[in-house]
């Protein structure tokens, strides 16, 4: 009988432990996605640049959907220029709005397009995962002969694919004049994929009924922002600074970064805003020192701190919420008028059918097309 309830509480603690929140099942591990984008900047890629500036967004929200062993990745997106010498413009990082910065900063420069150098640079300077559960991608576009500069293009897209890395190779001009300019056999030599795209055409462009909603909804997330730090004034500022790029970059692109913003995974600040920093348990209220605060926070107690930051966080959240709801009904509404209009050859088409193809092979998981 003493083993029968002993027996019995062992079981009963069991139980309790299970269903202890945080005690049963460890988190899975996020999965990641880590794109390295390689661009010609040289006299004949202002379309390109263009493309890339006002683009940038969609190519992220494929993401948004996107799921690994049932867990959103998170993306991080590096930046390289090469027409003049191959530079690193940004290193891997999770600060997209940094990513639009730097996108929008960059010149036409130089006439001297290395591939090989570039692709090399990338793969060796890049702090690259080696987990499992990543996808590792190089896009390198641009017009010129695949095959110039001191590095051999093959050695180069070989030393990516032995470490894990996709080369997509995007040609600027005629498929015939890519392939006889060596970008498709660059991409076969990183299991990648070779893609023609026209730099300078005009984006087919569909205004939908929930797009100014979607964007006066992206000025209200702004306002849920709490800054800390030594950047918390410059980044919120960038911040506000990149919606505005987006807006002049082109009609579509401000309802995109809008999506984008309505994603907390894609979209995260913890290391400039105290909502996504206590979310992500990078800080503690308790430790966040009030000289790291803006002045208008420093006379708050913590309890009064604390309630702000879960006032903000509810507020976001319901924000975002209605972001994706209005983006449904949008997608559907541009799925339809585009299947009219024709969709033209451009960055972000040769990107996301890359995308989908390649990280679906490394068991994420995308919804269906629509």
């Amino acid at each position: 009988m003493k083993h029968i309830v002993i027996s019995t509480l062992l079981f009963t603690s069991l139980i309790a432990r299970a269903q202890t929140p945080g005690t049963a099942v460890e988190a899975k591990p996020v999965p990641k996605i880590q794109i390295a984008l390689l661009l010609d900047n040289s006299g004949s890629m202002s379309g390109l640049l263009n493309q890339a500036r006002a683009q940038l967004w969609k190519v992220v929200n494929e993401f948004i959907a996107a799921k690994r062993d049932g867990v959103t990745p998170e993306v991080e997106v590096a930046l390289f220029k090469y027409g003049a010498q191959p530079e690193l413009m940004l290193p891997l990082t999770r600060d997209l709005d940094k990513v639009s910065q730097e996108l929008f900063a960059l010149q036409i420069n130089g006439g001297s397009e290395y591939c090989g150098a570039t692709i090399k640079d990338a793969t060796e300077k890049l702090a690259w995962s080696t987990g499992k559960d990543v996808y590792r991608v190089i896009f390198i576009a641009g017009n010129e002969p695949f095959t110039q500069g001191p590095v051999e293009p093959k050695t180069a897209c070989k030393l990516a694919a032995s470490k894990g890395i996709v080369v997509n190779t995007i040609h600027c001009g005629s498929e015939a004049e890519g392939i006889q300019g060596g970008w498709k056999d660059g991409a076969l030599f990183a299991d990648g994929s070779f893609m023609s795209i026209d730099q300078n055409s005009v984006l087919a462009h569909v205004e939908a009924p929930q797009d100014k909603e979607i964007v006066k909804l992206s000025e209200e997330l702004n306002k849920t922002y709490l800054r800390y730090g030594a950047q918390g004034e410059e980044k919120a500022l960038n911040q506000a600074a990149q919606d505005k790029n987006a807006e002049a970059a082109a009609p579509a692109a401000s309802v995109q970064r809008a999506v984008t913003k309505s994603s907390g995974r894609l979209y995260n600040n913890w290391s400039w805003d105290l909502v996504d920093a206590v979310k992500e348990k990078k800080v503690k209220l308790e430790d966040v020192k009030k000289e790291e605060l803006p002045e208008e926070l420093r006379k708050l107690s913590r309890d009064e701190l604390k309630a702000l930051v879960d006032k903000q966080t509810a507020e976001r959240s319901a924000l975002q919420e209605k972001i994706q709801t209005l983006n449904k009904a949008r997608e559907q509404y541009v799925a339809e008028e585009l299947k009219k209009k024709g969709e033209g050859s451009s960055l972000d088409t040769a990107m996301i059918k890359a995308i989908r193809t390649q990280a679906s092979k490394q068991n994420f998981n995308f919804p269906e097309s629509k």
